[in-house]
């Protein structure tokens, strides 16, 4: 028997934010991903070791931005604000809303004491409550998507901010993704390209957006996280046990087996590991996919934005629905973290209210 997801009501997206090597708002990066538009480019001053420019992809104004704990809270507020625009400026009868935020795991180049400076930052710029960080990378933004579902199920707060700030692009950490054979370019074709990037989702429950008379953009169904024990950079082989676990749980969740995947969007970016465990749980699930094979992995246009990429997908989502409303019902985003995190999330994009 599939494990399953905890069935609940499902929680309304009402607001997003975004900031990307591609596009500096919400409604901008998911355009950019739609056409196919590339943010990649030459580093202005780190080569790896053939002597050439380690290609990476960087957000545009933040060139002048210092390194270190800065640079993440650049890619962090303005986001943040535009994902609280549906909320007006003067928030008075709201308490201050809780905030769940994903960031990268321990690595070289991580600044020192992250949680807690982009927590204190965005308190003092945007007003949120104290932060409750997941430091765990790529399926960080999806495990921050859940707690904040499951707080609104509680019914204590009216609505969740839910958030993924990475970067790549410190020097430790690019050296580091080098040593590792990692980094793509020279004579290796399989790494990814280091991105960076900043997503903000607003949750709140149905009931709420009702009664606030907000628009809502999407609704989350389901999710869900799972653990992976064959991992990267190990000398074990990954047949995708972890992710067809996280698969089988969201989609349990669907009234039927009837119901069908119309949309996926994922983290591969280009490493072989990624693109294998896809394949073999594919090979045990693929009935439940209208077409398996159609797959979105906007790394190919952002880099590899790490903790960023789960919130980035559910920006992905609205924007595809607001434009292409009633030609699919339901998205599978899916993250795979280094450390074996494997989350997975359904959003409902035909039910989606308009504005």
């Amino acid at each position: 028997m599939a494990p399953q997801a905890e069935r609940r009501s499902a929680v309304c997206v009402v607001g997003i934010g975004a900031k990307t090597p591609v596009g500096l708002t919400a409604h901008a990066a998911a355009a950019a991903v739609r056409a196919g538009i590339s943010g990649f480019a030459e580093h202005p001053y780190m080569i790896d070791r053939r002597g050439e420019a380690m290609i990476v992809a960087s957000v545009l104004d933040l060139n002048k931005v210092s390194p270190g704990a800065d640079r993440f809270l650049s890619l962090a507020v303005e986001p943040a604000r535009e994902a609280l625009t549906p909320l007006g400026f003067d928030r008075r009868e709201i308490s201050p809303v809780p905030l769940f935020l994903a960031l990268p795991p321990q690595r070289p180049g991580r600044p020192r004491d992250l949680d807690q400076q982009i927590a204190d930052g965005l308190r003092n710029a945007v007003g949120t409550a104290p932060a409750e960080c997941i430091a765990t990378g790529h399926a960080g933004g999806l495990m921050a998507l859940d707690a904040a579902l499951h707080r609104i199920a509680l019914g204590s707060v009216e609505f969740c901010l839910v958030g993924g700030v990475d970067s790549y692009l410190e020097v430790d950490t690019l050296e580091w993704i080098e040593e590792n054979g990692q980094l793509h370019g020279g004579d290796n074709a399989y790494g990814f390209i280091p991105g960076e990037a900043g997503c903000f989702c607003l949750l709140c429950s149905e009931k709420t957006a009702e009664r606030r008379r907000l628009g809502v953009l999407a609704r989350v169904i389901a999710s869900a996280t799972s653990r992976e024990t064959k991992l990267i950079k190990t000398d074990t082989v990954c047949v995708g046990k972890g992710l067809t676990e996280v698969f089988q749980k969201v989609l349990s969740v669907l009234p039927s087996t009837n119901d069908k995947v119309d949309y996926t969007i994922c983290d591969m970016n280009g490493e072989p590991y990624r693109a294998d465990e896809y394949g073999f749980t594919l090979a045990r699930l693929s009935n439940r996919f209208v077409n398996a094979a159609d797959i979105v992995a906007p790394a190919d246009c952002w880099g590899d934005v790490g903790a960023a990429s789960g919130l980035l997908f559910v920006n992905l989502v609205v924007v595809s629905g607001q434009r292409d409303r009633g030609k699919a019902r339901h998205s599978l985003l899916w993250t795979s973290s280094e450390s074996g995190e494997r989350s997975a999330a359904i959003l409902d994009q035909q039910t989606s209210a308009t504005n």
